[in-house]
């Protein structure tokens, strides 16, 4: 069973900056997409950023594009998510998730079916 492990996730201030990676497990791992959400307590998953893994298209969320920049190494089967000007509201759990097979629509929560552990992101005012 492939695994994704995140890393880069911590403490910084406001309007700082941290990159969040996550890695495959499996060097053979294909995949049709990769994506970040963030998930506060009490809530659902919240679409951050995807790309696609051969075109390398780019997806945001409005609230979060310019802020945030995706970006892949296919050969590491890692995607990276760089994250600028970061605010206290930013402070939630982040997780990377995979499309094994093939969904149009990379918004949906339900259309990855692999996951990372999630790492946690505090942002202090």
């Amino acid at each position: 069973q492939v695994q994704l492990v995140e890393s880069g996730g911590g403490l910084v201030q406001a309007g700082g900056s941290l990159r969040l990676s996550c890695a495959a497990s499996e060097r053979t791992f294909s995949c049709y997409a990769m994506g970040w959400f963030r998930q506060a307590p009490g809530k659902g998953r919240e679409f951050v950023a995807a790309i696609n893994w051969s075109s390398g298209t780019k997806y945001y969320t409005d609230s979060m594009k310019g802020r945030f920049i995706i970006s892949r190494d296919n050969a590491e089967n890692t995607v990276f998510l760089q994250m600028n000007s970061l605010k206290p509201e930013d402070t939630v759990v982040y997780y990377c998730a995979a499309q094994g097979h093939y969904k149009a629509d990379v918004y949906s929560s339900l259309n990855y079916n692999y996951w990372g552990q999630g790492t946690q992101v505090t942002v202090s005012s």
